[in-house]
């Protein structure tokens, strides 16, 4: 659609008065700490520059993203790949991968098994094989934590169906720990960091250890979005390139120390859990493609994982549920991504 001044047609033919409208654009997100190049990114005017007026709305797991992702309520979500959006692909319903946001990396990750510590201190946990029988925490069932949980299981000869799952928000999981109504969880930060500092916790691994390279997060976006919107979405994605090229400059080994730091960290005091600026210094985030180039391997592995679990419900493949031709359209128009010297 395009707004015009109110000249005379022959003006406008002339000289040129009239301007694209943006595009509306609302966006899911879970809120983690990583989704700071989304907030900066409209702070910063990168989004509007690119015609793309983005709204962004908060949800408490990925897993939801994928109805209102599927009804065009939503036209882009962030968040991690789980069952329901191979199901939701499964199904026909018109949706696609279309970007990386976060990856596990080793020595880089974004989620780690905590457990109580009165359980670690009676030596009721002593391995990852006194898990049996304990209730366990991830933010929905068959989400990308569950991957990383039945990989740690799977360290202590236990598979999903030897613990008690439970499924909470990243911030209930801090609750249920004080209350003693949880054993065990695998939240995604700053959720590992916020019930760390309650004292209560005690990290016991990694995601990494686990599962040394995995796509953790993704870009996802409404098929009726590419179709009918295809040069927004290739307009969000170069806004999105410039945004995580900055957070990629501002972090020093995983951490918001580097330069343009500061700028990040008030933004997410603004946004983000927690109001506390040294909060956000504390915690390695998990690694963001300056590329935003997919991780297809693990992709493919937590596809696979799903249907071992027996929740992939009718024929899906990756090839169905990913595209990146958009993305390759912005990194043409963008450039590859040079570090600074």
């Amino acid at each position: 659609m395009l707004r015009c001044a109110p000249l005379l047609i022959g003006l406008l033919t002339t000289f040129g008065a009239c301007a694209a409208e943006p595009v509306k654009v609302r966006m899911g997100v879970v809120g983690a700490s990583a989704d700071v190049v989304f907030w900066s990114g409209v702070e910063r005017g990168y989004f509007a520059k690119e015609g793309v007026d983005l709204e962004i709305v908060k949800f408490d797991s990925a897993a939801r993203m994928m109805a209102p992702l599927g009804s065009g309520e939503l036209q882009i979500s962030a968040g991690g790949v789980s069952a329901g959006f191979f199901n939701a692909i499964a199904r026909g319903i018109d949706m696609k991968i279309v970007a990386d946001k976060t990856q596990t990396v080793p020595g880089l990750g974004t989620q780690s098994l905590v457990v109580r510590k009165d359980l670690i201190e009676s030596g009721r946990y002593r391995a990852l094989a006194d898990l049996r029988g304990m209730k366990v925490a991830s933010p929905a069932p068959g989400s990308a934590s569950m991957t990383i949980m039945t990989k740690m299981l799977a360290r202590g000869g236990l598979t999903i169906k030897d613990v008690d799952s439970v499924f909470l928000a990243v911030p209930q999981m801090t609750a249920a720990f004080t209350n003693k109504a949880l054993d065990a969880a695998v939240p995604l930060e700053p959720g590992v960091s916020q019930a760390l500092q309650t004292g209560l916790v005690q990290r016991v691994i990694e995601d990494y250890d686990v599962y040394p390279e995995h796509q953790i997060a993704v870009l996802f976006y409404s098929g009726r979005f590419i179709r009918d919107n295809r040069a927004a979405g290739v307009g969000f994605l170069q806004a999105y390139l410039r945004s995580v090229r900055d957070l990629n400059t501002a972090l020093q080994d995983g951490r918001l120390t580097g330069q343009g730091s500061d700028d990040l960290i008030q933004v997410l005091t603004r946004f983000g859990p927690s109001q506390s600026p040294e909060f956000y210094r504390t915690f390695r985030l998990g690694f963001s493609h300056p590329d935003a180039k997919l991780h297809m391997p693990s992709l493919a592995e937590d596809l696979q994982i799903f249907k071992a679990e027996g929740l992939i419900e009718g024929e899906v493949s990756l090839e169905k549920a990913v595209d990146q031709s958009l993305l390759e359209e912005a990194l043409r128009k963008v450039g590859p991504y040079r570090p600074a010297r």
